[in-house]
């Protein structure tokens, strides 16, 4: 790779021409840092109605809660309620839920729906909403196993978060490294206020506009404008790529290394890789970056 083929990202503070940012943790970002659960009350899970639905066990229920000022939606799992649980039962469950007893939440509250391995398209996302609307809730973020339930809602401009099954087990012994999920493809443009998670690499055919982030443990390929946030290697792996069409972003970071954008704007825009190299993240043109080649 040519010397001068590659320019260093500019770090969280201003720094001359060609300084390289140190292999670092941030103290604090609140933008793309991962959310902290809070301990559930189990006194605000709205369970109520449960003895009305003899035939229905834990599994088979819709459940809402409180948790951190903001409420959870939790869908049944499709994988036990397979021929059980029709679309629209579980939507008779959710009307009622919602309309039955005193609302525990208050107007406008943020809604994180947990719709685990069940499979949603676009047009049942959009009664899910509507419904929450109605109710006076805002449905902003979803977290699915599901492929097709992941792109079916970023398409549809929410939040997006894929954890693997894995993930929700209760035994925490230690275990080998796990494998990366498959990459996730997308073809969107992930806005202001969105912010997609994917446990392996993530292809966006689209741009990342400023205040939308992009969180992979995988890589990060952007075919088109990448002007938000992009987090690759969010698991702690170095070795990950971020990669643009053009590279202007608000923040980029590769495992525990952040940096941002030079503050030097290009005349011409050009695909461009940033990587860490010599414990520093490192801007080069694609034409140029040599993977194997590249310093360590």
């Amino acid at each position: 790779m040519p010397s001068d083929s590659s320019r260093p990202a500019d770090s969280m503070s201003e720094l001359t021409p060609r300084d390289e940012i140190s292999l670092s943790t941030p103290e604090t970002d609140p933008e793309i840092d991962s959310e902290t659960d809070s301990e559930i009350d189990p006194e605000t899970e709205l369970s109520q109605d449960t003895s009305k639905s003899p035939g229905l066990n834990l599994h088979q229920q819709v459940r809402l809660k409180s948790e951190a000022g903001q409420v959870l939606l939790l869908l049944p799992p499709q994988s036990e309620t397979a021929g059980e649980l029709t679309w629209q039962e579980l939507w008779q469950q959710l009307k009622h839920r919602l309309n039955a007893g005193d609302r525990f939440w208050q107007p406008d509250t943020t809604v994180i729906l947990q719709a685990g391995d069940r499979l949603l398209d676009s047009r049942q996302l959009q009664e899910l909403d509507d419904a929450l609307q109605e109710a006076q809730l805002a449905l902003q973020r979803v977290s699915t196993y599901r492929r097709q339930t992941a792109v079916a809602a970023a398409t549809a401009g929410y939040c997006v978060e894929q954890p693997s099954p894995e993930d929700s087990l209760q035994n925490s012994l230690a275990t080998p490294p796990k494998a990366l999920a498959e990459p996730l493809y997308l073809n969107t443009t992930v806005r202001s206020g969105t912010e997609i998670r994917h446990p392996g690499t993530v292809v966006l055919v689209g741009d990342v506009n400023p205040g939308g982030a992009v969180i992979a443990e995988g890589d990060i390929l952007v075919w088109g404008r990448l002007r938000g946030i992009a987090h690759a290697g969010a698991a702690g792996n170095p070795q990950c790529l971020i990669m643009a069409l053009q590279m202007d972003p608000t923040q980029i970071r590769i495992a525990n290394a952040v940096a941002r954008a030079p503050s030097d704007k290009l005349l011409d825009y050009y695909p461009e890789v940033a990587y860490v190299a010599n414990r520093a993240i490192r801007i080069s043109r694609a034409a140029d970056f040599n993977f194997a080649s590249r310093g360590r």
